[in-house]
């Protein structure tokens, strides 16, 4: 038979009361790369201004909007309204993973929960994020990393400027690089460098060459100093690091 090599499909659950509205064309286009999101909705209390933004991108972009009301004063109830749709999407069996878009660590049981179903789960948010949050996803991506959004400004006549994201500098990517390839173990000079990053984002997944103001993972290793990225056999590609 055949191979099956239909897309993964993921459900995205959206928590508008944690994440800018202006960020979401970004993340969809992210998302895009790991899978097909087949289940895409976003949860808030439309009633309030503080969303309406949110609004117009939800509808734009055909975002299912789920409305949760808080019944008491300073209550999330967002939180709960994505929970318990994430368990009965879970429970469906109908998709291969879930993007949970949302800073927010009161989603760190949910995210363990469906990892522990076998399914993949990618968080998306902003840095800020505990790390308890971004360390029980198999992947987490950092908002910062996957778009420039302009800072929103008082005066809607002022043009908005480009946001400063700052960058970690490449030397601070060594150790989790040499981490990781102790983790390989293997013995000889030289490694794959599609292996280095399954085994980066396995023992970090919050790791991201753009964190580090490039683009890729062959461009971080040449800027570090470190290593050596050269073409082996059929063209792949294979890091040295020169100590």
């Amino acid at each position: 038979m055949p191979a099956d090599t239909r897309s993964q499909r993921l459900a995205v659950l959206i928590d508008a009361d944690n994440i800018p509205a202006r960020h979401i064309e970004a993340v969809l286009d992210e998302i895009a790369e790991h899978g097909e999101p087949s289940v895409r909705r976003v949860y808030g209390d439309w009633s309030s201004q503080a969303l309406g933004q949110w609004k117009e991108k939800a509808r734009s972009l055909g975002l299912v909007m789920h409305q949760q009301s808080a019944n008491t004063k300073g209550k999330n109830a967002s939180d709960i309204g994505l929970v318990i749709d994430a368990m009965d999407i879970l429970h469906a069996g109908k998709v291969d993973g879930f993007v949970l878009v949302s800073s927010d660590s009161d989603f760190t049981r949910l995210a363990s929960r469906i990892r522990e179903d076998g399914l993949q789960v990618i968080g998306v948010g902003e840095k800020k994020t505990p790390e308890s949050l971004r360390n029980v996803c198999n992947r987490f991506l950092f908002l910062e990393n996957l778009t420039a959004a302009p800072e929103p400004v008082a005066d809607a006549a002022t043009p908005a400027r480009p946001a400063k994201v700052e960058k970690d500098p490449p030397s601070k990517a060594i150790p989790l690089i040499l981490a990781a390839m102790k983790k390989i173990g293997i013995e000889e000079d030289t490694y794959s460098l599609g292996q280095l990053g399954q085994f980066l984002t396995q023992l970090y997944p919050d790791f991201d060459s753009r964190s580090y103001g490039s683009a890729k993972l062959s461009d971080l290793l040449k800027r570090t100093g470190r290593f050596d990225v050269q073409k082996g056999e059929g063209n792949h590609l294979m890091v040295r690091d020169k100590a």
